[in-house]
């Protein structure tokens, strides 16, 4: 039996809680999956009160992404190039730390290899992002605001060539944009004059749509939407947590059914 949750603050508006039942549902597994309000400073208390028991995993949205790394377990190479984590998983004794944002951006952003392509943003989420572009194109622009991050961005992608922009750079041109910043974030760079163009992966999922999605979906353009992102890493989630391989093609209609009814 499966005996997982998701973690972070707030909590109370995660989908993942109707995500991973629906998944075990249709994998046919008895298990139980919760939303439990746990804060960045809580998270290496909560861990070791909670590592003992019979938990087969966490999922964790913000603030903990950072925070994770920092725990008394495994950390996979993924996880440490982008100085991120998503899911703590069981392996029988051992617990160990990983990013299945980082597989789910692997998944679902397909490139030949010569697309101009921009992030917005230089958090956790930017940093799972950029690792997954890492073998994907040469050069990758990046938004943001505050240049303390760009070390880290570096460190998340080795091979690639970065370079940053300020916010107020004319974001247009692009075959490939992935926004990966809170809601209204980047209002004021969505200017009328504004030429949306290529495809757009927007990491929220809510509210939805976004103002930016809006965009692209006004002129029938591609958007990528935050809650394909969701189900798409929680797939990968669900095979460490049960310790099963899933049809992804048969699993994902249903869980993005269940998100959107």
């Amino acid at each position: 039996m499966i005996k997982a949750a998701v973690l972070g603050s707030p909590i109370a508006h995660s989908l993942s809680p109707k995500i991973h039942r629906r998944a075990y549902e249709f994998l046919g597994i008895a298990g139980s999956y919760d939303a439990i309000e746990v804060g960045e400073d809580e998270l290496a208390n909560f861990f070791e009160s909670e590592r003992s028991l019979e938990w087969s995993g966490f999922s964790l949205t913000m603030p903990l992404k950072e925070a994770v790394i920092k725990l008394n377990c495994e950390v996979s190479q993924i996880a440490k190039l982008c100085n991120s984590g998503n899911t703590l998983y069981r392996r029988e004794s051992q617990w160990s730390v990983t990013s299945t944002d980082y597989l789910a951006f692997r998944n679902l952003v397909n490139l030949k290899g010569g697309e101009k392509v921009a992030v917005i943003g230089g958090g956790g989420t930017a940093r799972a992002a950029i690792g997954a572009l890492n073998e994907k194109v040469a050069t990758v622009d990046v938004f943001l605001r505050n240049p303390k991050r760009q070390s880290a961005l570096v460190a998340a992608a080795p091979d690639l060539q970065l370079k940053f922009l300020e916010m107020s750079t004319q974001l247009s041109g692009y075959d490939l944009i992935i926004q990966t910043t809170p809601a209204g974030a980047i209002d004021e760079l969505l200017v009328t004059e504004l030429e949306v163009t290529g495809k757009l992966l927007e990491c929220l999922y809510m509210p939805w749509p976004t103002k930016f999605a809006e965009r692209y979906l006004d002129a029938q353009l591609e958007v990528i939407s935050g809650g394909q992102l969701l189900v798409e890493q929680a797939m990968f989630q669900v095979e460490l947590f049960a310790h099963v391989k899933v049809d992804f093609e048969a699993m994902r209609p249903l869980l993005l059914a269940e998100i959107t009814e």
